[in-house]
């Protein structure tokens, strides 16, 4: 029988023939260390998008609302990051965070929405 070793510190494993680790702390730190880079910008991205959606779910309580782009930017809003693009019939493009969306309406005013089918899979 071949001997294995830990992924993490290398030391000799006791045990069943399929465990790859000798204790959970090697685990997590191999672990923790393979997924640091990436886990921090999926992280990142992430935040940024559910603070976009908190922001839009503020600014729209109900199903339809009208807001100035000055407003938007004072709460925080980042307009480089959202989750879908809907382009209508008529060539109007939204932009979604998650089931809220908006708008570029004229003046840097932004009509707020939000898309029930999302919100109705929940």
């Amino acid at each position: 029988m071949e001997k294995r070793k830990c992924l993490e510190c290398k030391e000799y494993i006791i045990g069943r023939s399929d465990k790859k680790f000798c204790s959970d702390q090697c685990r997590n730190l191999y672990n923790n260390r393979q997924n640091s880079d990436s886990t921090n910008l999926v992280r990142n991205v992430n935040n940024i998008l559910r603070k976009n959606r908190r922001i839009l779910q503020d600014l729209n309580p109900k199903d339809k609302a009208k807001c100035h782009k000055d407003k938007m930017l004072e709460k925080g809003f980042n307009f480089s990051y959202f989750t879908s693009i809907y382009t209508t019939q008529k060539g109007a493009t939204y932009f979604f965070c998650y089931e809220y969306g908006y708008l570029q309406l004229e003046d840097n005013f932004y009509f707020l929405v939000i898309n029930n089918r999302i919100k109705e899979k929940e």
